[in-house]
């Protein structure tokens, strides 16, 4: 078992650098194993802040804000999960990381699918939260977001309905109730959208992974490649966003992956119920032994796999609800 980090080391610090020339921020506390927490579109490295010192109990946390999110840089390029996950590769190997654990919050599931797809050997573990690129199926919002002229309709509305979501949370906190974290941190998402360069990228980063009619990219043909890598499935059964049946067909695609299902959290089980969070995710560190795929393994797989050429099999789940 991995020894607890010590107190001192368990406050994320935030932290950046120049990857290729451009702004890269990201939290960081904890010592052991690599985990790379991978937030969703129209987020950043916020999104785990309730979770991250639980993790870095037993953990190297690291979470950067994506390239065209947060305090990391918006300049015009490439927002493609390619070119995220090879920015999440170079950030490992500038801070003397080889191989780490991937923790990816739903387009950050998609990012975290593709780097092990693309770096099978600096791919230790997949932990999917409420992940994309598993199925059509996404909130219709989205999906109008990504219509052409959607950037005028954004900019246009971004100031009044920030402005009322304030009032609106102010008069239900007077009524004694409370808004969900799905609805916090969307809001919280579409507030960053009233910045010119962060609107650009949030609509670049969308439309390389999602039309009016859902999703574009959807790895489930290839997700018999996970024989050989240790995945966990977490996913809240009142996710507004993904619906949580992307998380069962996904879990019957991967041979021996683990699915984990929230009863009472949405799109945001890592804000909603950290503590339960944060202990499947250790859990899951301490029960499995990392993938130590190389190159030539990988390349073996893809040739031989008996699935290669076939629709995959559905073998039995290993499901738990918390």
């Amino acid at each position: 078992m991995t020894a607890p980090t010590p107190l001192r080391n368990l406050e994320p610090r935030r932290e950046e650098m120049r990857l290729h020339g451009r702004r890269i921020s990201y939290l960081t506390a904890g010592e052991g194993p690599v985990l790379l927490l991978v937030h969703g579109i129209a987020s950043d490295s916020q999104a785990w802040r309730a979770v991250l010192p639980l993790l870095a109990r037993r953990a190297t946390v690291i979470a950067p804000d994506l390239p065209g999110h947060g305090a990391s840089a918006k300049a015009p390029g490439d927002y493609s999960l390619g070119s995220l996950a090879s920015s999440l590769r170079d950030l490992l190997v500038k801070l003397g990381h080889e191989r780490a654990t991937l923790v990816g919050h739903s387009l950050g599931g998609g990012v975290a699918m593709q780097f092990a797809y693309m770096f099978a050997e600096r791919t230790e573990r997949l932990v999917l939260v409420s992940s994309g690129g598993l199925g059509r199926s996404l909130n219709p919002l989205l999906r109008a977001a990504a219509l052409p002229g959607s950037e005028l309709v954004i900019a246009g509305t971004v100031g009044p309905i920030t402005a009322l979501g304030r009032a609106s949370v102010a008069a239900v906190q007077r009524l004694g109730l409370r808004f969900t974290p799905d609805l916090g941190e969307v809001g919280r998402g579409f507030a960053t959208l009233a910045d010119r360069d962060g609107r650009a990228a949030f609509l670049d980063t969308l439309r390389s992974v999602v039309n009016f009619s859902g999703q574009r990219v959807d790895a489930s043909d290839r997700l018999y490649l996970a024989a050989e890598m240790p995945t966990l499935l977490l996913w809240g059964e009142r996710d507004p966003i993904i619906p949580i049946g992307h998380g069962h067909r996904a879990q019957e695609r991967m041979p021996g992956s683990r699915l984990v299902t929230f009863s009472d959290s949405g799109h945001f089980p890592q804000i909603d119920d950290p503590h339960r969070f944060a202990t499947a995710v250790l859990e899951f560190l301490e029960e499995t032994d990392p993938s130590r795929l190389t190159p030539e393994a990988w390349s073996e797989l893809l040739r031989n796999h008996p699935l290669s050429d076939r629709e995959p099999a559905r073998p039995g789940r290993e499901s738990v609800r918390r």
